[in-house]
């Protein structure tokens, strides 16, 4: 991770903006990607005055959206193919269902939320184009999503300047909580479903 912030750092103004919209777009399609603590490095930059600030917070935020609808187009296109042909064992083909009938109905927020959950993008991106939601109200939402989330790590880089690293310990511990509680739910979940009797079955 160093020795990628440094390369970004060493890079001219545009080609600083080109390395970080190409790192913000592979993160959402290749996770685990480490854009969130190069951003954080750019906004470090922006502090400095060697970049512009709304210039990176347009890049990566339109970067993040393209990768986000590119997973979405995945889903839409072989997601189907993907899950019942049964490469993805822990989820049996009822489940593909239920899961999918779940992001039709609240998916919009989980397109919101999608960026503040550390290592779930692409998956949520897959699931909501399995799901079709509609491609204009996802672009939207994710654009919307992607310019909170890379605005608060822009300005906690420009507002700590030279001292950026220091924010590493913050967002790794919020990426440890954000993994344990969706391993909490996704265990709640499981638990519910192999508890839960049957339709049909003897009392």
């Amino acid at each position: 991770m160093e020795e990628l912030v440094a390369f970004v750092s060493g890079l001219d103004p545009f080609w600083v903006y080109v390395a970080v919209c190409a790192i913000a777009y592979i993160e959402n399609i290749f996770p685990p990607f480490p854009s969130d603590f190069v951003v954080v490095a750019v906004g470090s930059m922006a502090g400095l005055g060697r970049v512009d600030f709304m210039t990176a917070l347009i890049v990566t935020s339109t970067a993040s959206t393209l990768g986000f609808l590119t997973m979405y187009k995945i889903g839409d296109w072989f997601g189907d193919k993907i899950l019942e042909s049964g490469r993805i064992p822990f989820l049996p083909l009822d489940q593909v269902h239920k899961v999918e009938a779940w992001f039709k109905r609240y998916g919009s927020w989980v397109v919101v939320a999608n960026r503040f959950l550390a290592g779930t993008r692409a998956v949520v991106s897959f699931f909501v184009g399995i799901a079709e939601l509609p491609l204009l109200k996802v672009t939207l939402l994710s654009f919307l999503s992607a310019l909170v989330w890379n605005a608060l790590l822009l300005y906690g880089g420009k507002q700590l300047g030279e001292n950026w690293r220091s924010i590493f310990v913050y967002l790794k511990t919020y990426g440890e909580v954000i993994t344990v509680l969706l391993l909490v739910v996704a265990g709640a979940l499981l638990l519910r479903h192999f508890t839960r009797p049957k339709t049909g079955a003897p009392q």
